[in-house]
């Protein structure tokens, strides 16, 4: 199975909180892990937020920022699916930057994981349920 992971995924492979041990079992098949290059970024600031607000310290936050894109996930260009998420945010009333996931997904034939269960109830209820799943 094809899983893109988001950035509230891939946070949880750095920090230890909630849904860390189920994120961590998905590095167990990292041949399976895709994602926009969205991601790195994403995941990057969050690093900054955390280290900001004492969760991490700075040293951490630049190793997450150094290990985010080095080959796990396997990324791709986020422009590649900026037209499809486009579509997707207007279909599901929500941010394109989730959307490019779900995007992303669909491209590569595959399952979006997030945490963000407000995502997931809307893209169940327009039809997208084969495509999104909650890591928890």
């Amino acid at each position: 199975m094809i899983l893109v992971v988001d950035a509230s995924v891939a946070i949880k492979w750095f920090v230890r909180e909630a849904s860390h041990a189920q994120a961590l079992r998905l590095l167990d098949r990292p041949d399976t892990l895709y994602g926009p290059e969205l991601l790195a970024t994403e995941v990057t600031n969050v690093a900054w937020k955390k280290a900001l607000r004492g969760e991490i310290d700075t040293d951490q936050a630049v190793a997450i920022a150094k290990s985010i894109h080095q080959g796990t996930p396997r990324l791709y260009p986020s422009t590649l699916f900026n037209e499809r998420a486009l579509e997707l945010a207007f279909a599901l009333d929500h941010p394109v930057y989730d959307c490019l996931y779900l995007a992303c997904a669909e491209t590569v034939d595959g399952t979006m994981i997030t945490t963000d269960e407000k995502f997931c109830r809307k893209a169940r209820g327009a039809g997208f349920g084969d495509r999104v799943q909650a890591l928890s």
